[in-house]
């Protein structure tokens, strides 16, 4: 994967010709549509065939090993959001549910 920063377009990245609001590369819910077609044209199967193929799973954390490479927690105790930085900051930003 290319380190070069990507800019949306205002166009949804996953084909289908929607305009997207100022910053978006996908209208809602189309990153998963995206990812979906990515593992079958790319690599004939699903997301967990994907997981299971690199050895992830139920037993094996993907988020874990993400978390290793860079990705973050969210620092509100209890809470087990994990993403990108820029990610996390936006998620803590939004009420918690106290546990």
């Amino acid at each position: 994967m290319s380190d070069e920063r990507l800019l949306p377009t205002g166009t949804c990245w996953c084909g289908c010709g929607t305009e997207t609001g100022i910053g978006s590369f996908f209208a809602r819910g189309h990153d998963k549509i995206a990812e979906a077609a990515l593992m079958k044209a790319e690599y004939g199967g699903t997301v967990p065939q994907l997981l299971d193929a690199h050895g992830y799973g139920p037993d094996r954390s993907v988020t874990e090993a993400a978390v290793r490479h860079g990705w973050v927690r969210c620092s509100v105790p209890g809470c087990a959001y994990v993403g990108a930085e820029a990610s996390v900051r936006k998620h803590e930003a939004k009420p918690h549910k106290e546990n």
